[in-house]
């Protein structure tokens, strides 16, 4: 999706303080950096895709274009952005879990950057309900994270293409060459499309493992007022 340029949140107020932390500013922290690249590592040694910088990047972006397409104010969006910075920072710690793990983490580390509580909880909430197994969309932001975090299926998160024949998420993955999460609010739809090479992978392959986030997705477009809609190759499957 289109890269977001995140200066109109840098405003300075009366004193010369910014109004509100940034996406940006939480990205900059090095603990932040180190805990996602640790976490990231984590993950690589048990066999999973990359949830490193990049993904975490692009999650962060996703959430932020989501809110912001939909009317929601700068400050909004860039909640959601945070908390797609921060979400998968649970796995330095354990695999299972890691969405309550990482918003306990984010708690300490935006209050001590000094984020106004109510704020935090905000972000909180929606990290630790991202996850498909037991997550719900309970607010803008989480409905944002949940979107933004599924709509990321990538050839380019696959570490080791020697795996795509026996591991089916690799595999599926791998496939993908092309995915894009698209926000109509005229439409009022939110639209995920994606390019899959069925030499690869099979479309059925796809709903096999990921059947359970795309009935998420679905819970968090409805939240915002909106229906979810899953293109493959060109064909629209829901």
């Amino acid at each position: 999706m289109q890269k977001i340029n995140n200066k109109t949140a840098r405003k300075g107020n009366n004193s010369g303080r910014k109004e509100f932390i940034t996406a940006e500013d939480v990205k900059s922290n090095p603990i932040v950096k180190t805990t996602i690249e640790k976490a990231d590592k984590m993950l690589e040694t048990i066999g999973y895709t990359e949830h490193g910088q990049r993904h975490t990047s692009l999650v962060s972006n996703i959430a932020y274009n989501i809110i912001h397409r939909l009317g929601g104010d700068e400050k909004r969006a860039q909640l959601a952005s945070i908390a797609g910075v921060l979400h998968d920072m649970g796995n330095v710690i354990n695999r299972d879990y890691h969405a309550q793990t990482a918003a306990l983490m984010a708690r300490d580390i935006l209050l001590d950057m000094g984020m106004p509580y109510e704020d935090v909880l905000d972000v909180m909430t929606a990290i630790g309900n991202h996850d498909e197994s037991d997550g719900y969309p309970a607010s803008d932001i989480c409905a944002a994270l949940i979107l933004a975090d599924k709509s990321d299926v990538h050839y380019s998160r696959v570490r080791n293409p020697d795996s795509v024949s026996s591991d089916i998420h690799d595999r599926v993955n791998y496939a993908a060459k092309s995915s894009f999460l698209r926000v109509d609010a005229e439409k009022k739809t939110i639209g995920l499309e994606i390019q899959i090479d069925t030499k690869i992978s099979s479309v059925m392959e796809y709903f096999e493992i990921f059947l359970s986030r795309m009935v998420v997705c679905r819970r968090a477009a409805e939240f915002l007022d909106m229906k979810f809609e899953l293109n493959i190759n060109g064909q629209k499957l829901l």
